[in-house]
């Protein structure tokens, strides 16, 4: 699919790898519609794009009335919709048995709920164009991690749900693709970092090559081809789709092995860490969050 002239509406549009995916598509002619609920970082990445070809709508993919409304504004500015990426996600840290509900229950609410009122609002015009929708999933949805039970859970939910929305919108003309990427170096993740030594060591302690970070211009090419191509699967770096034909294995008891043995000290010391910083996410995002235990996407 030709990019130029495309109109291409991003969850999370504001800032991390929203932000740059959308900037790298209006590169290539796109005309851009970025949601998410902070207005100043949407106004400035809107401004770098420009606002000739850039709407900046401040929405929460939690309400599905603000997406509806969001995606109506989307039409009546550019005249049409033809891709949307359902991008927006969090997640938190800490065990099962001590997260904050309403943090677990804030992940599934954006990442699954997300995902699910972002399809509904934005698939009548989708259906209008024959356009693609692009479902932000993780490693995480194959290979599960102590600790980030919530994020787990809820990116094996985004992937199911996109494998059953394809199904049902194929005779329609829309094509739905799933993304899949391993930890991005941004930002967020550079914060995680900082805060939680913990964090730090289950990464050392996974299995290579999950522990290894992949840089944001990479994730940003993977997510560009996969519009072009309005592929049905994006990986980015490549060998995670090894790990998503192979997720039985990775789950499996010797799967499990390497990482069983370091669980019972880095579980209680990420539990004593989140407890001691009283928030579960980066500082510079707990203006935005509506739970403090809450924390952005790692891929975002």
């Amino acid at each position: 699919m030709n990019i130029d002239g495309q109109v291409i509406l991003v969850t999370g549009g504001a800032r991390g790898i929203g932000a740059e995916t959308a900037k790298a598509l209006a590169s290539k002619g796109a005309r851009l519609v970025l949601i998410d609920l902070d207005q100043a970082a949407l106004d400035e990445t809107a401004a770098a794009i420009g606002d000739d070809a850039c709407l900046a709508v401040a929405a929460d993919v939690c309400d599905l009335a603000s997406m509806e409304a969001a995606a109506t504004a989307a039409v009546e500015r550019f005249g049409r919709l033809d891709v949307a990426i359902a991008n927006a996600g969090i997640a938190s840290y800490g065990s099962v048995m001590n997260t904050d509900p309403a943090a677990f229950k804030r992940v599934l609410d954006i990442n699954v709920l997300g995902v699910f009122h972002t399809a509904r609002a934005t698939l009548p015009a989708l259906v209008d164009s024959k356009g693609y929708f692009l479902v932000v999933s993780s490693l995480a949805a194959f290979a599960a991690a102590p600790g980030l039970a919530a994020y787990n859970a809820s990116k094996a939910g985004a992937e199911h749900f996109a494998n059953a929305l394809r199904l049902e919108v194929h005779h329609q003309g829309v094509r739905v693709g799933c993304a899949h990427m391993s930890w991005i170096d941004t930002p967020l993740v550079q914060d995680a970092k900082r805060d939680l030594v913990a964090f730090n060591d289950l990464l050392a302690k996974l299995p290579y090559p999950l522990s290894r970070t992949t840089s944001v211009d990479a994730c940003v090419k993977a997510f560009v081809k996969g519009v072009e191509k309005r592929s049905r699967h994006v990986y980015c770096p490549g060998w995670v789709r090894g790990v998503g034909l192979n997720r039985n294995v990775v789950n499996s008891a010797a799967g499990s092995r390497a990482l069983l043995p370091h669980i019972p000290d880095l579980l209680p010391r990420m539990d004593a860490e989140v407890a001691a910083l009283g928030r579960s996410t980066s500082a510079r995002n707990i203006a935005n969050a509506e739970s403090p235990a809450a924390a952005v996407d790692p891929h975002e």
